[in-house]
């Protein structure tokens, strides 16, 4: 059962939506009235969303494309988002790599940036660019996402764990310099969902079944709809007075000491 939101007359801006979470979210928010302003990698996957969308949705939408670690790209996309619908209300910040799975000492720079620039810089300019415009129009409401590895370490993730630790930082403080602004900050920290990254992380989706299902008392791996439920509860009214936090979504992996 799922509940039901409406955000008819509200507009919303997700990063790193043309896949997995970002995707159903975006078709969640889509469904619950809200105009979407869709951007992420991969053109052809973000003109079927922007299909998709039309097809469940009268509502408005546009895509673009962009990579989160150019600051530049980000600034134009924030733009024409704010230029195309004169208002963003909501945000979500979703954009991430699983990058290389190997002990520290095997990874080299370029590993580690990859990960840090996907997985952090890019909420860094999310932020950056959200919060003025949402100060202005008087607030709103940001989700980033995290991770179930941003609360706990996970052997061979250690940059990965510490690219979504840092989204965490991120979450807590910015929420911290707008909550007098009516603007709200929350993260969501999800464990294993059956998407792209989980299956790039392992290497193949029989792999990431055979390694996470032992760590997930629930015994099985979520679905990105599910995770979009978060998304829209955290971006509604109904957590109006939740901010700064990072919401573990994981069927009970942290507190059963997943990996542990």
């Amino acid at each position: 059962m799922q509940v039901t939101y409406d955000f008819t007359g509200k507009n919303a801006l997700l990063i790193g939506c043309t896949t997995g979470i970002g995707r159903a979210t975006a078709i969640a928010f889509a469904k619950a009235g809200a105009n979407v302003f869709i951007s992420g990698i991969g053109a052809g996957e973000g003109r079927s969303l922007q299909e998709e969308i039309r097809s469940v949705s009268r509502v408005e939408v546009e895509f673009r494309e962009v990579d989160v670690r150019d600051g530049q790209a980000m600034e134009d996309l924030h733009r024409r988002a704010f230029e195309r619908f004169g208002r963003i209300d909501l945000a979500f910040n979703n954009a991430g790599v699983s990058g290389k799975t190997a002990p520290v000492q095997d990874l080299t720079e370029a590993d580690f940036y990859q990960l840090i620039d996907v997985n952090l810089k890019g909420i860094f300019l999310g932020l950056k660019y959200q919060v003025p415009h949402m100060t202005a129009q008087g607030g709103g409401a940001i989700v980033n996402t995290s991770s179930l590895f941003g609360v706990m370490g996970f052997a061979t993730t250690a940059v990965y764990c510490a690219s979504k630790w840092g989204v965490i930082g991120l979450t807590n403080s910015v929420a911290l310099e707008v909550a007098r602004k009516n603007i709200r900050v929350n993260a969501i920290a999800p464990g294993s969902v059956m998407t792209p990254l989980l299956t790039d992380m392992f290497g193949s989706e029989q792999a990431a079944k055979d390694t996470v299902l032992p760590m997930i008392p629930m015994g099985r791996i979520s679905s990105p709809s599910e995770i979009a439920q978060l998304v829209l509860f955290l971006s509604s009214d109904a957590a109006s007075f939740i901010t700064g936090q990072a919401v573990i979504i994981d069927g009970g992996g942290f507190v059963a000491g997943a990996g542990q």
